[in-house]
């Protein structure tokens, strides 16, 4: 059974955590499934509004997914959050997923053809 199965059956039980959410999140965007990861990140989230740690990775979820404003969006929820909570770590990798993902915007806007 693989970690997301595993995941999925606690879930299934009736297990809903922030926690589990963030968990299973994890693991479907380490497999490379960010839309499946957006969706179980969003409820962590929902069930705990100042978990910056979920906001980060959601917003890592949503620019790998190529919602790039909705991850700005994400990012700056986990700032608050973080910024709340004196998670010092998690603000420093959170400017360093902001940066990329405005590096990519910008790259994106200079490549658009003129119309």
């Amino acid at each position: 059974m693989s970690r997301i199965d595993a995941f999925e059956a606690m879930l299934a039980r009736g297990q809903d955590s922030e926690m589990l959410r963030f968990t299973l999140g994890n693991a479907y965007l380490d497999d490379g499934r960010p839309a499946e990861a957006c969706t179980h990140l969003r409820r962590a989230v929902e069930l705990k509004p100042d978990y910056s740690a979920a906001w980060k990775q959601l917003g890592r979820a949503l620019a790998a997914a190529d919602e790039p404003h909705e991850a700005l969006i994400a990012f700056a929820s986990a700032r608050e959050a973080g910024e709340a909570n004196g998670d010092k770590q998690t603000l420093k990798e959170i400017a360093v997923f902001e940066r990329r993902v405005r590096r990519a915007l910008e790259q994106d806007a200079d490549a658009a053809p003129d119309v």
